[in-house]
Order: C-alpha cells, then structure tokens, then sequence
C-alpha cells in the first residue's frame, strides 16, 4: 500500500507562489499516476495536475496551466506542485493523490490513495 502526506500549504498574496509536497512511501513501484486536486468550499473537488510516475509525463487543467508545475523527486519519492501567480480562485484545500493502473488521470474517482490534504489561502 502506498501512503501520501501533503505539505507546504499556507497563505499568500494574488500573484504569489506557493510549492506542495507530497512524500510518497509504501509500495512505489506500483504507482502509475500522481495527482493534484483540489476542492473549494460547497464545491466539487477538481482535478489541478498530474504525472505518469515512470515516465514523467505531465497534464495541467486549463485554469492552472502556465501558472502551476508539477515534478516529482524520485530519489526523494516526492511530487511536487509549484503554483505561481496565485489568485484568489486557487483557494481550496490541495490533495495528493495516486493510483497503480492507467486510465484518466483526471478523474478523482480513479485514485485509490489520498493524502490528507492541505489547505491554501490565497488574498486579493
């Protein structure tokens, strides 16, 4: 089994930047996609960025892509999410999420493993 513990959530400014961490541990090998969402409140959670953990391929949602990065450390086991020029909207609590087979990497239903989440603010 695979476990996930998000870090680096916080406050910051419209046009700020933050960077999430999720440390991976357990059974790594049989990770296929990492995952971003995020849910805001009375919202639904949505899908922010993902990686194909072998081959590092990356796919953004249209409202994060050329703001938000995500990577991975494997020699760390840790996935990385870098948003920069936050805005407002970004506000949600951030989760890291993996599953061991393909499919979509946009569905959150597809995952089988959530972090426990971690809360980012961002002010006007």
């Amino acid at each position: 089994q695979v476990q996930l513990v998000e870090s680096g959530g916080g406050s910051a400014q419209a046009g700020g930047s933050l960077r999430l961490s999720c440390a991976v541990s357990g059974r790594t090998f049989s990770t296929y996609h990492m995952a971003w969402f995020r849910q805001a409140p009375g919202k639904e959670r949505e899908f922010v960025a993902a990686i194909r953990w072998t081959w590092s391929s990356v796919y953004y949602a249209d409202s994060v892509k050329g703001r938000f990065t995500i990577s991975r450390d494997s020699a760390k086991n840790t996935v990385y999410l870098q948003m920069n020029s936050l805005k407002p909207e970004d506000t949600a609590v951030y989760y890291c999420a993996s599953k061991s087979f393909s499919g979509s990497y946009y569905v959150a239903n597809d995952y089988n493993v959530w972090g426990q989440g971690t809360q980012v603010t961002v002010s006007s």
